[in-house]
């Protein structure tokens, strides 16, 4: 390869060589040295911290019995004028509409249709029928426990 020389400098190939001196010196003469940073001394004020559990929230849901003319309420609001007599048949294809739908009710209802139900809530039908299961905040066992349970069979928590 050839190679041109110019005060010191020479290239071979595509790479410039400095004579006399490293690349890695080379290119630190142009960094700008960095001061240390000292910190400043704050006083912090540590406070005493509040450990408040908050209150167990309750999954309890029993629906209303006035549920039906809530849903076709909020149907008909969000949906506008243009909703069939059959109102329960309206699909929720739109994500805009189905969104402003289940939202509303959630408000509503004080229980939201979980992200695993979604996509089941084609119609409005599929949303009504989600609203009438009544939801009971205890377990299994605490039903079996509740339960009229053979002598043989106890339950206990307390292991």
């Amino acid at each position: 390869m050839a190679a041109l020389s110019a005060s010191g400098v020479t290239r071979r190939g595509l790479a410039w060589v400095v004579l006399g001196a490293p690349r890695r010196e080379f290119w630190s003469r142009f960094r700008k040295e960095e001061k240390p940073l000292v910190p400043e001394t704050v006083e912090e004020v540590k406070e005493k911290p509040i450990l408040v559990c908050p209150p167990l929230r309750s999954r309890t849901y029993i629906p209303p019995e006035d549920l039906q003319s809530r849903v076709e309420s909020c149907v008909r609001e969000i949906f506008g004028s243009s909703v069939p007599s059959s109102w329960q048949d309206v699909s929720l294809e739109d994500g805009h509409l189905k969104f402003g739908l289940l939202s509303r009710l959630a408000d509503d209802l004080g229980h939201a249709v979980p992200n695993s139900r979604l996509h089941q809530m084609c119609r409005v039908r599929d949303v009504l029928d989600f609203y009438n299961v009544p939801i009971r905040d205890r377990s299994k066992f605490d039903e079996l426990i509740a339960s009229n349970l053979p002598p043989n069979l106890k339950i206990t928590w307390g292991y």
